[in-house]
């Protein structure tokens, strides 16, 4: 099943650097059904009842992404799976978009 997400009320920040998602068989890069390269990139997704980090994939490699940079995500979809007796949940969205470059996360002091 597939469900669309509403971020409007979310905050992103980029905790991973865009990394290529490999086909298991053929070993390489995935594709979507338009020939563009399907890239993974973690996210946390900051809301009122507090934080999460979710593994995103987008087609096309986000530009400009570093880490801690804040994110865009639109057109968010989680989507449920199941492979025997293992289950989950995966995200995927439309773009991922770095809001600022010079934006970074907050450093605790």
């Amino acid at each position: 099943m597939k469900l669309p997400i509403d971020t409007s009320s979310l905050d992103f920040l980029a905790v991973s650097i865009a990394e290529p998602v490999i086909d298991f068989d053929s070993k390489q890069q995935r594709v979507d059904a338009d020939g563009k390269a399907i890239f993974a990139v973690s996210v946390v997704a900051i809301g009122g009842e507090g934080a999460d980090i979710l593994v995103v994939k987008v087609a096309g490699e986000p530009k400009n992404l570093t880490l801690g940079a804040q994110v865009k995500v639109t057109g968010l979809v989680a989507t449920t799976w199941q492979m025997g007796d293992r289950h989950g949940v995966s995200f995927r969205a439309d773009k991922v978009e770095v809001l600022s470059t010079t934006t970074k996360a907050p450093v605790a002091a």
